[in-house]
């Protein structure tokens, strides 16, 4: 798998102009290398201190949270066995 670079923002697509009825339209290049589709939900989020947008598609973040919930739950497991392990240590 290609491994990326997490300080990376991201490719520039171009410009979208705000619509009189709050509206982007996404440059088409961005939707096609992204696999961006009409109906796809997405969650916006806040950043640069107010001077910027970020959207994640919805099933992107959900797959997110999942490899982040197994994770914790492994974490989880281990520290239980950790506390369990240093009851027959202590003195």
């Amino acid at each position: 798998m290609k491994q990326r670079d997490i300080r990376v923002i991201g490719r520039c697509f171009g410009t979208a102009v705000l619509g009189p009825r709050g509206q982007l339209v996404i440059p088409v290049e961005a939707r096609k290398e992204l696999g961006i589709d009409t109906g796809n939900k997405f969650l916006v989020f806040g950043h640069f201190e107010g001077l910027g947008l970020i959207f994640i598609k919805v099933e992107a973040a959900e797959k997110m949270l999942n490899m982040v919930s197994s994770q914790l739950d492994e974490i989880t497991k281990l520290v239980k066995e950790s506390k369990t392990s240093d009851v027959g240590t202590r003195r």
